[in-house]
């Protein structure tokens, strides 16, 4: 089958074998995946997070919840964020048939153990013709939502927990700072929550107005007024949840710079590289800096519903397509926040 591999630390387009579903597993065909950032940031930096994920674990005893850690010398096929059709069916499966159309939390569990869909030597992601799922992972689409939709499910998600975790409540308001999907997924998740004003602010206005169709009540690019500038414009009095979607040094640090007293920051942003704070900065201002990653399984069954029934409408995110020969030239014109937001892999 065709596949966009990682081999060597280049991306590539080659011919490899078709995965086999074992017990209690399917075997699908892709019907559409998104391209997520996080894969950008592995084929760029994919040295540097594996040696840090090494470091993390030092001196400790394995944990057999983890997922399994990938194998930088054997090909890898990325892609977590996907809608397949079942097209055959492993011993033992009874919950789903031929022609189910399913999403699924990127994660495969077998003898081994855990493993972390796209992020995996032994279980494909979707920048692939076909995929092998766990059945007890996969959730039906609902009848006459596009797979294109349905495949958003998963970015949705992340939005959904980070909003969960900054424990936000009615009367109170947010700022998003950093308007990439995550960020995109956070506005939309506070927007079904009633939350407002939602500030969110960015350098692109391509992104800005992404923003705005989400529901975010006020856009600003912060090389003309701050995001706390326009917060107290907007409202200046209701307790706050600042966002951090950025994921790169010295934003968190900012963060607590402008804060007012007894802010909660939420940390969604990825960055990988190491970076500093100034406590002093939280204790005065008695701040609650909370991390998030990932999603539970209700969350991401909460998120294909809110696409479903309508509750938010995400088709401004979709701002391309292409077939797996297209993979790594989208992975090149994803770098452009005026051009794209998420490109979808339809093999």
């Amino acid at each position: 089958m065709r596949a966009a591999v990682i081999r060597d630390w280049e991306l590539r387009v080659d011919d490899i074998p078709e995965p086999t579903p074992g017990p209690g597993q399917v075997l699908t065909k892709v019907l559409a995946c998104g391209i997520c950032g996080s894969d950008l940031h592995l084929l760029q930096h994919g040295r540097e997070q594996r040696a840090l994920a090494e470091s993390f674990s030092e001196g400790l005893e394995p944990d057999p919840m983890s997922l399994k850690t990938f194998e930088p010398d054997r090909d890898m096929v990325m892609g977590h964020e996907f809608c397949c059709e079942v097209i055959g069916l492993g011993s033992g499966v009874s919950n789903l048939a031929v022609g189910d159309v399913i999403v699924s939390m990127p994660v495969a569990f077998d003898h081994a153990g855990l493993h972390g869909i796209g992020f995996s030597n032994t279980y494909n992601g979707g920048y692939a013709e076909l995929m092998v799922l766990n059945e007890m992972m996969g959730i039906k689409v609902p009848s006459g939502l596009p797979p294109e939709m349905a495949a958003l499910t998963e970015p949705l998600a992340v939005g959904v927990h980070a909003v969960a975790k900054s424990r936000i409540t009615a009367g109170e308001s947010a700022i998003v700072i950093g308007l990439g999907p995550v960020g995109l997924a956070c506005i939309a998740e506070l927007k079904m929550r009633g939350i407002g004003p939602i500030i969110a602010a960015d350098f692109s206005p391509k992104r800005r107005a992404l923003a705005e169709a989400m529901g975010a009540d006020v856009v600003v690019d912060p090389r003309e007024t701050t995001a706390i500038n326009a917060w107290r414009k907007a409202d200046g009095i209701r307790p706050l949840v600042i966002f951090e979607a950025v994921g790169v040094p010295g934003m968190i640090n900012e963060a607590m710079r402008v804060a007012p007293r007894n802010t909660r920051i939420l940390v969604v942003g990825v960055c990988m590289q190491q970076d500093h704070i100034h406590p002093m900065l939280g204790i005065k201002g008695e701040l609650n800096i909370q991390f998030a990653l990932g999603y539970e399984p209700a969350e991401f069954a909460a998120a294909l519903e809110a696409i479903a029934e309508g509750k938010v409408d995400l088709s401004p995110w979709i701002t391309g397509t292409v077939n797996i020969d297209g993979v790594p030239q989208a992975f090149t014109d994803l770098g452009n926040p005026e051009a794209h937001a998420k490109i979808l892999v339809t093999p």
